[in-house]
């Protein structure tokens, strides 16, 4: 059996540095050293101990990274990885390596500004928080070795995407709550799953309220009207969802109906309009709602 093949991708900065003697001449060259030199300056001083040659070290490794992820941004529909690499090195003669660098760095700033989960607490908007949080990003995804593969634009892409989907998560539930029957919910806390779950469950009544946050008591009422509505037939909870997907905005609306199908069959729902007992519904609904549910009883 033959070995497999390994092709290494080296940080697209340093493929790029390569092709110098053919695409630059020596005062363009330099230009670029000294410019690459006074970002790995700055990235020592602001997430380095630039006292140190260690720290020198390590914010030279981020300024290979962050200028490649800029890179790696800016050629994104250049699907040939020798043309892209010319391209690259024309970008860095022309526009400078700090652009490029900078277009790097706001990419892992948007990022980090963007939810990790579902759960949302009022530390998340700390600065202290957020500027740590940007640091780790910075760090975990432009660490880039110049002898190695580098893989960190693949690793922001898959950052990129789970964030993307969580904070749409987060919004339309941000949406139902400021939509709560009872008046807006500012609580800076927030289980987005459970805000959703809880809007869902109360939709089977077919109302059109929206219900965001809630208390036993109220679940009460909810089991016992579905309960006599449909004790003499099987329920129909699906015009009930329909009527509460009508009045979602577009944006979030993928995101709900979504949550219908994987709910529609949960033990809860099934057992809803049956005889159940109820304290065994409180705790189905307490594994969707978490937080989101008051608690009302001792």
């Amino acid at each position: 059996m033959l070995p497999a093949i390994v092709i290494e991708k080296p940080p697209r900065l340093v493929r790029a540095i390569r092709l110098i003697p053919g695409k630059a001449d020596a005062e363009e060259a330099a230009a670029l050293a000294d410019e690459l030199s006074g970002i790995t300056a700055m990235v020592a001083e602001k997430f380095t101990n630039d006292r140190t040659a260690e720290g020198i070290q390590r914010a030279q490794l981020l300024t290979i990274g962050g200028v490649s992820l800029g890179l790696e941004h800016l050629l994104e529909d250049e699907t040939d990885d020798a043309v892209g690499d010319e391209a690259a090195i024309g970008l860095l003669v022309s526009e400078g390596a700090e652009l490029v660098f900078q277009q790097g760095f706001r990419l892992i700033k948007e990022l980090a500004a963007m939810p990790e989960d579902t759960l949302v607490g009022e530390y998340d908007a700390d600065p202290v928080y957020s500027q740590r949080r940007l640091k780790e990003l910075f760090v975990d995804i432009c660490t880039a070795d110049p002898g190695e593969t580098w893989s960190g634009w693949q690793r922001y892409l898959g950052q990129l995407e789970q964030r993307q989907q969580v904070q749409a998560i987060v919004r339309a539930a941000q949406w139902l709550r400021r939509h709560h029957w009872d008046g807006a919910i500012k609580d800076p806390d927030i289980n987005a799953e459970g805000v959703i779950a809880l809007a869902i469950v109360f939709g089977v009544e077919g109302t059109g309220r929206i219900v965001a946050r809630t208390g036993q008591k109220e679940f009460e009422r909810l089991v016992q009207d579905v309960r006599k509505k449909w004790k003499d037939g099987a329920p129909d909870f699906e015009s009930g969802w329909a009527a509460l997907l009508e009045a979602i905005p577009a944006p979030h609306k993928a995101i709900v109906a979504e949550r219908i199908d994987s709910y529609r069959n949960s033990l809860l729902i099934k057992h809803l309009a049956d005889k159940t007992p109820l304290k065994q519904l409180v705790v189905e609904l307490e594994n969707f709602a978490g937080s989101e549910l008051d608690a009302e009883y001792p």
